[in-house]
């Protein structure tokens, strides 16, 4: 059995995990502090979980959006990831953030993760760089507005430099160009909607 979401009360808060009560049955996962700052004890939450299952144990990894979980298990396609180094990515940047970082080869920015170095960062990018974006297990889930953990949800801004990009790409643009323009773009107006960010961005591909 492959648990994908959880909803149910908080029944308890630790260092890196939490306590989910589903209907009398108590499940313990793993999540980064961001998630455990949303949350608090009796309250309603629901978080999305990728499982993971070896000889020896059952593991289950929370994260607040599914898009999160999605780039929680690309990043373990790099050499050298493994589930502790993908959660502490997860913790210190968005995928939005990491997809920027991605796309202009900012190894810096993906070292302000805990446990990650200069020689990693600069893996995660080589291997990752140019790629297009994970999709979520089912496309994506749509939140349930009476979730504790509303705030979380899916950024619209994720969303928006995915469409972007796409946009980009059926427009003859090679993913990699695509998406450093993007996030070129985003960077100099993080609130941008889908259309300003496709009309900077061509302003970025485009010759001088």
């Amino acid at each position: 059995m492959i648990i994908g979401r959880l909803r149910g009360e908080v029944a308890a808060i630790g260092l890196d995990n939490i306590l989910i009560d589903v209907n009398g049955v108590g499940y313990v996962a793993l999540a980064g502090s961001r998630l455990l700052s949303k949350l608090s004890v009796g309250a309603e939450a629901e978080v999305f979980i990728e499982t993971r299952v070896t000889e020896n144990s059952i593991t289950l990894f929370a994260f607040a959006t599914d898009d999160e979980r999605a780039w929680f298990v690309r990043l373990q396609d790099v050499p050298g990831v493994a589930g502790k180094s993908a959660m502490a990515l997860m913790d210190a940047l968005s995928p939005a953030e990491l997809m920027d970082a991605l796309a202009l080869g900012d190894a810096a920015t993906i070292t302000r993760a805990k446990g990650v170095g200069k020689k990693l960062a600069e893996r995660i990018v080589g291997e990752l760089s140019g790629k297009a974006p994970p999709m979520g297990r089912f496309g994506q889930f749509t939140a349930d507005p009476s979730g504790s953990v509303q705030a979380a949800a899916t950024p619209q801004i994720t969303g928006s430099r995915a469409e972007a990009v796409s946009a980009l790409v059926n427009l003859g643009f090679a993913q990699s160009d695509a998406a450093k323009a993007v996030a070129s773009a985003a960077r100099k107006d993080d609130a941008a909607e889908t259309s300003a960010l496709i009309k900077a961005a061509l302003k970025e591909l485009s010759p001088a």
